[in-house]
């Protein structure tokens, strides 16, 4: 086949993934709407009460006493996991209820009620809110994590610009090799039909 007409099949093939490629690019350059998708949700900390004398023990690496609306809480990370634990007893602290685990997220709103709304149903340590973001509390840490539709319109561009158009990984390796082969192969010809109409 001769350079000209690979040229514009292999164009013809990338025309798809071009545009893909374009479109999130930019996106990925003036980032509109990154702030709220990627914001970091925390658990809303107060002042202690007053000293708490903790005695670490050996297999403890970090210790952190922290006060939210339900109370004292004491983390500790031992052997690279973190445990959430009674501060006065020590003992692993109990699961909240779903009041309790309501109460503690919509305290987290409250510095952006706008983006979260009201909670409108719960399920284990996931809540899921009226403006459609859903929210994650990792117990074991106190930690929030957060994604909205918007979040999820931003991986999902990501999934596009990287070729990452199907549900298995190695096939989606093998689909983005391909793709910048066809890439690196379509300048490589551009170059031998531009030299070949300079001779």
């Amino acid at each position: 086949m001769k350079s000209r007409k690979l040229h514009k099949l292999i164009g013809l093939i990338l025309v798809l993934p071009m545009l893909g490629w374009t479109f999130t690019g930019l996106v990925f350059f003036i980032k509109p709407g990154y702030q709220g998708a990627y914001e970091q949700l925390s658990v809303k900390t107060y002042p202690l009460s007053g000293p708490i004398t903790i005695i670490p023990q050996d297999n403890w690496q970090e210790v952190r006493v922290v006060k939210t609306v339900l109370g004292e809480h004491l983390i500790v990370k031992a052997n690279n996991k973190s445990q959430h634990l009674d501060p006065t007893t020590l003992l692993a602290m109990p699961e909240p209820t779903t009041l309790q685990l309501e109460t503690l997220i919509n305290d987290a709103f409250t510095d952006n009620q706008a983006r979260y709304g009201d909670i409108i149903s719960t399920d284990g340590f996931t809540a899921k809110t009226n403006t459609g973001v859903e929210v994650v509390l990792n117990w074991s840490s106190l930690r929030l994590s957060q994604q909205g539709q918007d979040t999820q319109l931003i991986n999902l561009l990501y999934q596009v610009h990287y070729l990452q158009w199907t549900p298995f990984k190695e096939l989606n390796q093998v689909v983005g090799i391909f793709g910048l082969i066809l890439l690196i192969s379509l300048t490589v010809l551009g170059v031998r039909i531009y030299l070949k109409q300079r001779v």
